[in-house]
């Protein structure tokens, strides 16, 4: 339930629409699904967007839409350790929504609020938490185009950077307090031709943790570039190669680097 919502057999989607409501599992609404950079990997610059899939209740009313989208709280214990997933949440987490679409692209506006919880035997802890993003997509001229995902706020752990950060740490009183971040993305689009095009993409999330409590073991900061060229020699087909740099820095000041090399062939039905 952090990010994905996966089930055995596994499950993506599943959702029915009445009117303007939606029922069942889909991309959360505190993510835009427009504004993701194309890419030769399954998931670029997972550092810096929203990526959610979840159960919901979603109302849309023209540019608007309001959800009560599954909760989750993600932890970290005192002075680090393995994650601590609680599954102890009472409230939905509440988001809405308002985008803004034109013949020169969108951009959407999105909030979100939700209460982080850990019920244990000697005593039950909670701790509010939100985030607010801005996203969009911009053409320039008749087929490029400019994406870009900025996310910010507290306790929003696992709808950024795959969970990257959690949502919250436990203090040295046992109580929750929310870890801030804020995570970060730009892509641009090149055709070439009508058949062959360039991304470039840069991504990076920072955290603000309270190494008193997190200790100096956990992400302060990570980090990637991408290029790639994409063909697509008809419509339903595209092949690709990619190279990605990244770059991860602990609390601690230790960090590593990696290069990637990525071959993509992919059908579309």
């Amino acid at each position: 339930e952090r990010v994905s919502n996966s089930y055995q057999p596994r499950l993506r989607h599943a959702f029915l629409t009445y009117n303007n409501w939606l029922f069942g599992q889909t991309w959360s609404t505190f993510q835009d699904v427009g504004a993701l950079p194309e890419s030769a990997d399954f998931l670029a610059a997972s550092e810096g967007i929203v990526f959610e899939r979840q159960a919901m209740v979603r109302y849309t009313n023209g540019p608007w839409q309001l959800a009560l989208e599954n909760p989750e709280t993600t932890i970290t214990p005192n002075g680090g350790g393995g994650r601590i997933v609680s599954d102890d949440n009472g409230a939905p987490d509440f988001i809405a929504k308002y985008t803004h679409k034109a013949d020169w692209g969108h951009v959407a506006v999105a909030g979100m609020i939700r209460t982080l919880e850990y019920d244990q035997v000697s005593n039950n802890e909670s701790e509010s938490s939100f985030g607010l993003s801005l996203t969009g997509k911009f053409k320039v001229g008749d087929k490029n185009d400019i994406r870009f995902n900025l996310a910010s706020g507290a306790g929003m752990g696992r709808y950024v950077g795959l969970n990257t950060a959690n949502g919250a740490v436990i203090t040295d009183q046992g109580s929750l307090s929310a870890i801030d971040s804020t995570a970060a993305a730009i892509a641009y689009r090149h055709h070439w031709t009508d058949r062959t095009r360039t991304n470039f993409i840069l991504s990076r999330i920072d955290i603000d943790n309270n190494t008193n409590f997190t200790g100096s073991g956990v992400t302060q900061s990570s980090q990637s570039a991408q290029v790639n060229l994409l063909f697509s020699p008809v419509s339903k087909i595209t092949l690709g190669v990619g190279f990605l740099h990244g770059k991860r820095e602990l609390e601690s000041g230790t960090n590593g680097e990696l290069n990637r090399l990525i071959f993509t062939a992919k059908y579309a039905f």
